[in-house]
């Protein structure tokens, strides 16, 4: 293990030699972040998921900087120009553009007009140019003159481009630029001429500045895409009088004729050289760091979206709403297996209508069906008011269910080896379906990119992205637990110390031999080892197994501890897991030793209070408000209830009902001051929002949660939310209705006023 990673480490993230060291030493015997965060709290002083991640990503950048270092050392070496002090600034570096500044003098150059000139032999000229002893330049380049150089002033313009280089790569002069390009440059974006109205979506940007440092990381991208796009001229630069002051006072320290062909030479290398450099570096540096705002909003949308309510193993039926083609309709057992499948057309103002309603009656009788899910999208509104009028002689819940990304699903290689005799509108429904049942399980068979949650998702890097969102489902799927005689060979791949091969192998060994009885006979799989064995056992759940402890998140290396806690209490495992008497007795530190401390204990005894607990929410109906289908029915000052859809740097976008999101900006989206919208929503929170503007031309809806962030009172005609089963969870705010504008105008003003 490197010394030196592990001081940077430490103190890079703020934790003791001993925490990184640990972390590290487990992450390279191939310990997963989850597992490590679970079930290794007392090896790393009980660092979370996020620290370990960190930690990960930091170990792989020193070795990064490592590697170039080492490269780097080498060239000079064989150069045999490396010189102890030379080596002594290589090896107290860990920044890569030090590094490279170091290395700039030596790298070898293509051909430059610094290295023709040299080749014309004017390198002694430049060299006596930049001392600045010489009071007279045109007499010195004449001795210069030869077949290559016609002229004095061909002379002086080779030395000076010699000199420029020389300026150029300058580690010290590179470095103060790069502190006032850190501090005062400006990113300024123009239109260019002729694109005004081709790329009108990019008007906010057509005459547009920003100080850098101060730049939100939408602005940056959105700027990146309308210069990739062929729309905006983007520059980022500081004020060049304030950067040539800088070089010249480092390198101009005469005052005669030499001085002013340095002066010259300092200010070509800064628009020739310097300036292009540097402001590719901060364009690259400025999209990384709005990369990573992008990417960590699109991650943490993507944690909500799939730790998302789940209506648990009930039979469902799916809906699929069209138009013209119909509403394509499955029916799903408990476990999300299709039962049936049928085309309907509740929308048709005929017998189909009725045909349409009888089948839906006949499934939910014959599949004892729960709950009803009708997809989002085109006709959503309409089908789910059909759905809902139907008495169907019992209680059948009707759930809108988003189906961003179902058509992804159902034409991937995925759905059709799932469902290889079933056409794309099948198999749609069937996710549809599956999403209401249990929203993780389903979504990890999509790519996150395709769910639309994130924000400029297809501009950044998409190697970061793949593996920020990689890590958020592996979180997610082990956080909440994998049933595994039910899940997936999609799902179970995501378990710590799994992946897509013994994933396959263990649903392989499930078909061949039936459900599993308890973990141990995870061994049995094939290629499933020790260390996968330790790695994933506790994050898989079996039902009604030989073993109560295996339907918890209990690890077995713990088993022999629980049972000698039983055995003391006089009782059994199943006895300690069922009777909180009994688990009241247990004094936690009787039981710590070198292996288990009071972190382990504490985690144990918990799960032996809540065995298989579910850490998501429970599941709510939501309701739009009635005769509110587009945006043409949409006024400003309505109040209306509506569902967080999507999560960005400076708002959130919320669905009130008419197949277009609104924007609720951040300023609008809590009375009190917020500089993250996470601060005041979650991805598909309920929400009571007010319309502050509409603009169908443009498909924006603006809108606000400002007042509207306590619970409000019932009153005529209002919609509010009911929680399936009642209970926990947090409530949101009553949903209020449309409200009736007798007066315009006035509500107009005293809305401006209100919100200005």
């Amino acid at each position: 293990m490197n010394s030196k990673h592990i001081a940077l480490i430490s103190a890079e993230l703020n934790i003791s030699a001993r925490q990184a060291e640990n972390t590290m030493n487990l992450l390279s015997e191939g310990s997963t972040v989850p597992f490590i965060s679970r079930y290794r709290k007392e090896v790393t002083g009980s660092l979370d998921e996020v620290q370990i991640g960190k930690i990960e990503d930091l170990q792989k950048r020193y070795k990064e900087v490592d590697e170039r270092r080492a490269f780097i050392i080498k060239t000079i070496t064989d150069q045999e120009k490396m010189t102890p002090e030379l080596l002594g600034k290589l090896e107290g570096t860990w920044a890569l553009t030090e590094l490279e500044d170091i290395y700039l003098p030596y790298k070898p150059k293509r051909k430059t007009r610094g290295t023709q000139a040299i080749e014309k032999g004017l390198e002694p000229l430049a060299k006596l140019l930049f001392e600045q002893q010489e009071a007279a330049p045109l007499t010195a380049a004449e001795g210069f003159l030869n077949e290559q150089v016609a002229s004095t002033d061909e002379a002086l313009k080779g030395a000076r481009d010699i000199m420029a280089e020389w300026i150029n790569e300058n580690a010290e002069v590179r470095d103060k630029l790069r502190k006032l390009f850190t501090h005062t440059s400006v990113l300024t974006s123009k239109v260019i001429e002729g694109k005004e109205e081709e790329g009108a979506k990019y008007k906010d940007y057509f005459d547009f500045s920003e100080e850098i440092h101060a730049i939100p990381s939408h602005r940056v991208l959105a700027i990146l895409r309308g210069e990739s796009e062929g729309f905006l001229y983007a520059t980022i630069n500081p004020v060049e009088e304030e950067a040539t002051d800088i070089i010249n006072k480092q390198f101009v320290t005469g005052n005669n004729d030499s001085s002013k062909q340095v002066e010259k030479a300092a200010a070509d290398s800064y628009k020739r050289l310097l300036r292009p450099s540097l402001e590719n570096e901060f364009r690259a540096l400025s999209k990384e760091k709005a990369d990573a705002e992008a990417i960590e909003v699109f991650a943490e949308n993507l944690r909500q979206l799939l730790l998302a309510a789940p209506l648990g193993p009930k039979a469902v039926i799916a809906i699929d709403p069209g138009y013209r083609t119909g509403c394509k309709v499955v029916a799903l057992d408990n476990q999300g297996n299709m039962l049936d499948n049928d085309v309907i057309y509740p929308l048709e103002k005929n017998y189909k209508r009725d045909d349409a309603e009888a089948l839906l009656k006949k499934w939910a009788e014959r599949y004892d069906t729960a709950a009803i899910a009708v997809g989002n999208g085109t006709a959503g509104r309409e089908t789910e008011e059909f759905v809902k009028k139907i008495d169907f002689g019992k209680k059948v819940n009707v759930f809108m269910v988003n189906e961003s990304g179902a058509s992804v699903y159902s034409a991937s290689e995925v759905a059709r080896e799932e469902f290889p005799e079933f056409d794309v509108t099948v198999r749609g429904a069937v996710s549809i379906g599956r999403r209401l049942i249990d929203p993780l399980a389903e979504l990890v068979k999509i790519d996150p990119k395709a769910i639309g949650v994130g924000q400029y998702q297809h501009d950044v890097n998409q190697s970061s992205l793949k593996q920020s969102l990689d890590r958020v489902v592996i979180s997610c799927v082990n956080n909440v637990g994998v049933n595994l005689n039910t899940a997936s060979k999609h799902l179970l791949a995501y378990v710590s110390g799994l992946g897509p091969s013994l994933a396959e192998n263990i649903v392989k060994y499930r078909k061949e031999n039936g459900a599993f009885r308890n973990r141990k006979e995870l061994k049995k799989v094939t290629r499933l080892g020790e260390k996968a064995f330790e790695q994933c056992a506790g994050f898989l759940r079996i039902e009604n197994g030989d073993n109560p402890l295996d339907n918890s998140a209990v690890h077995p290396e713990r088993y022999s501890l629980i049972e000698s806690m039983a055995t003391k209490q006089q009782c059994t495992v199943q006895d300690l897991m069922a009777k909180e008497d009994l688990r009241k007795k247990i004094n936690p530190k009787e039981y710590v030793s070198e292996e288990v401390g009071l972190l382990t204990l504490e985690d144990i005894l918990k799960e032996l209070d809540k065995p298989s607990r579910d850490p998501r929410d429970e599941i709510a109906i939501f309701e739009y408000a009635e005769g509110i289908r587009t945006m043409e029915d949409l006024k400003v000052g309505m109040t209306l209830p509506g569902v967080v859809t999507n999560i960005t740097n400076f708002g959130a976008f919320v669905d009130v009902g008419v197949k277009q999101d609104g924007l609720v900006h951040i300023s609008h989206l809590s009375n009190r001051f917020i500089s993250n919208p996470n601060e005041a929503v979650k991805l598909n929170q309920k929400v009571t929002v007010t319309v502050l503007e509409v603009d169908p031309s443009r498909k924006r809806i603006s809108l606000s949660m400002k007042d509207n962030e306590a619970p409000q009172a019932s009153n005529s005609g209002q919609r509010r939310e009911r929680k399936e089963g009642g209970n926990s969870g947090n409530r949101p705010a009553k949903q209020g209705a449309p409200a009736p504008l007798n007066d315009f105008q006035a509500k107009l003003a005293e809305l401006k006023k209100k919100f200005n």
